[in-house]
C-alpha cells in the first residue's frame, strides 16, 4: 500500500521503549498544578494554593498513587492526567463539556494566538498550507501516559533555537500547524528531567504560547466473542448513501486489498512513515463501516475516505496524531473520525475548536475504560460528538466510559466488519463512532449546506432516549435515530 505524504512528517521510531518504574518519575519538585497554573495566571503561588485548593491548606484532594511500573508525570501536574482506571475513585470534576441542553447553544470558537489562517477559513478564505516538517530525528513510541523525555510547545516567532538553549532542550521536530494556528516543537529532554518539571520551567518564558506532554493515545477496540446498526438508527440500507462527502479517518493503516473498501479510498496520508506497517484491522474496519461496499456495505456508500495513518501497536503520540488533523484539515473533509483515547491535552484541545470552527464535525470514541474511568480525550472537548456503545438489545456496553461528555448512542458491540483481507466480529466505541460517522455522511449528502452545529443539534434533538429520561451519562441523548434527524428544522 503506497500512502501519499503531503506532509513530511518525522515518524515514530520501531522500537517500543518500555514503561519506567514509578519512582523514575516522582521528583516533585513542590510544586502542584494548581500553582503552575497561577505560574501562567501571573498570581502568586501561596494566595492561588489557598484559593484553589477545596479547604485551603494546600493540599491536592484525590490526588493518590499512580499505579506501580506505569510512567507518569510527578504530582505536580497530576490533573493533566485521568485516574487510573480501577482505582476505585471517582471520574474526575470535569464540568459538562457540551451545549446548553435547553437551548442547543455552542460556545464561540476561540482561535489560538497567531491563528490568522484558521479565522480566514472560518469565515470562507482559503486555507493554508503548512510548511514540511522539519525534524531532527524521529519521535519514539512507549508505553505509557506520555513520552517520559518530551514536551511539545507552541511557538510563535523564531525563538525555537534560543528556548532550547535556554532551558537544555533538543529540537526534535517542528512544523507550521495549521490547525493550531502556530508553530509546533517537540522538545527532547536530555539530562532526565521530568517532564513536569520542565512544564514548569517553561511555563514562566514569554516566547511559548501552549506547552503540553506528548501524550499517548490508544485506539478503543474491546476484546469480544451482525451488522444490525442499519435496523437499529433507522437507516434503509438499500438508500444509504454519502456519495462524494469528504470523510477522513486517523487510525491504523488499512488492507486496501479488502473488496468492501474497493474504490472507497480517495487518498492516504502516513503520518509516522518510518515505522513498519503491521497492524491493518481496526482501520480496515473503521472506514468499512463508514463507506464500505460489497457484501460488507457501510453506512455511507459512495463516501470518499481521506486516511490518515496514525497507530501502530494500537499506540500513537500527541505529535502524530496532531499532523494527522492537519493533513485532514487540507483534504476540506466535511467529517474527521477519530476512533482513540487517551489523557486531556491543550494542543489537541485547540486543534479540534478550530476543526469545529471550520465547519468540520468531529466524531470520537468515548471510550472502553468502564464506568469508574475518567473522561476521554478527544471525546470529551466541546464540539466533539462523544459516542458510546450500544448492543443489539440497544444495552450499553459494559466496558464504556460514562460521563457528562458522552452525546450519542450507537451500535458497537458484536458487529460484523471488514477486517484485514476478510471480516470479523468487532466491540467497542471506536466502532459506534465509525457508525455515527457514517450517518452524519448521509446527512450532508442530501444537504450539503447543513453546517456542523446543524448537525449536533439535529443528532441530540432526535435521538432515541435510553436510560434514565432526558440526557444522562451513560447513553448521553439516546440512541441515533438517522431517519428522524433528517427531517428535523434547521
Amino acid at each position: 500500500m503506497a500512502a501519499k505524504a503531503v506532509i513530511r512528517f518525522a515518524a515514530l521510531a520501531a522500537m517500543m521503549i518500555a514503561a519506567a518504574p514509578a519512582l523514575a518519575q516522582t521528583n516533585d519538585p513542590n510544586l502542584s498544578q494548581t500553582e503552575i497554573d497561577c505560574l501562567n495566571r501571573g498570581t502568586t503561588a501561596a494566595d492561588c494554593i489557598k484559593r484553589d485548593t477545596e479547604d485551603g491548606s494546600g493540599e491536592r484532594p484525590g490526588a493518590g498513587p499512580a499505579a506501580t511500573g506505569a510512567v507518569f508525570l510527578p504530582a505536580l501536574i497530576v490533573d493533566l492526567f485521568p485516574n487510573p482506571v480501577g482505582d476505585g475513585q471517582a471520574p474526575l470534576p470535569t464540568p459538562d463539556p457540551r451545549r446548553d441542553p435547553a437551548s442547543g447553544a455552542l460556545p464561540p470558537p476561540v482561535p489560538p494566538a497567531g491563528a490568522a489562517a484558521i479565522q480566514a477559513a472560518a469565515a470562507g478564505g482559503p486555507i493554508v498550507s503548512p510548511t514540511d516538517l522539519v525534524a531532527a530525528e524521529p519521535p519514539r513510541a512507549v508505553v505509557g501516559d506520555f513520552v517520559p523525555d518530551e514536551v511539545l510547545v507552541t511557538v510563535d516567532g523564531d525563538a525555537v533555537q534560543q528556548i532550547a538553549a535556554s532551558f537544555g532542550l533538543e529540537v526534535r521536530s517542528q512544523r507550521q500547524s495549521q490547525l493550531l494556528g502556530t508553530t509546533l516543537v517537540r522538545f527532547g529532554i536530555p539530562d532526565g528531567r521530568p517532564v513536569g518539571v520542565v512544564l514548569a520551567q517553561l511555563a514562566a518564558d514569554g516566547r511559548t504560547l501552549r506547552r503540553e506532554p506528548n501524550h499517548i493515545y490508544s485506539l478503543q477496540q474491546a476484546a469480544t466473542i451482525v451488522n444490525y446498526a442499519f435496523e437499529r438508527i433507522a437507516l434503509d440500507s438499500r438508500e444509504a448513501s454519502g456519495e462524494n462527502v469528504r470523510v477522513a479517518v486517523i487510525d491504523t493503516a488499512i488492507d486496501d486489498t479488502n473488496p468492501a473498501l474497493s474504490g472507497v479510498i480517495a487518498d492516504q496520508f502516513d503520518a509516522m512513515p518510518d515505522v513498519p506497517i503491521e497492524a491493518r484491522d481496526h482501520g480496515t474496519s473503521i472506514d468499512g463501516l463508514i463507506a464500505g461496499v460489497g457484501a460488507l456495505k457501510g453506512m455511507a456508500p459512495g463516501a470518499r475516505i481521506y486516511h490518515a495513518r496514525a497507530f501502530e501497536g494500537g499506540k500513537s503520540t500527541m505529535d502524530v496524531i496532531l499532523a494527522a488533523l492537519d493533513w485532514a484539515a487540507e483534504q476540506d473533509v466535511r467529517i474527521i473520525n477519530m476512533s482513540f483515547v487517551g489523557p486531556k491535552n491543550d494542543l489537541l484541545g485547540v486543534a479540534c475548536r478550530n476543526a469545529r470552527a471550520l465547519g468540520i464535525v468531529l466524531v470520537a470514541a468515548a471510550g472502553n475504560n468502564g464506568p469508574k474511568a475518567p473522561y476521554g480525550y478527544p471525546a470529551a472537548f466541546d464540539g466533539v460528538i462523544a459516542v458510546t456503545a450500544t448492543d443489539a438489545k440497544d444495552g450499553l456496553m459494559q466496558q464504556a466510559n460514562r460521563g457528562a461528555y458522552v452525546f450519542l448512542s450507537a451500535p458497537g458491540v458484536e458487529m460484523v466488519a471488514p477486517s484485514g483481507a476478510g471480516s470479523d466480529v468487532v466491540t467497542g466505541t471506536s466502532f459506534a463512532a465509525a457508525i455515527v460517522t457514517g450517518a452524519v455522511a448521509n446527512l450532508l449528502h442530501t444537504a450539503p449546506d447543513r453546517s456542523a452545529d446543524w448537525v449536533a443539534k439535529a443528532l441530540a434533538a432526535t435521538a432515541r432516549d435510553l436510560g434514565p429520561k432526558g440526557r444522562d451519562n451513560d447513553f448521553g441523548y439516546g440512541l441515533l435515530d438517522i431517519k428522524a434527524a433528517a427531517t428535523a428544522k434547521k
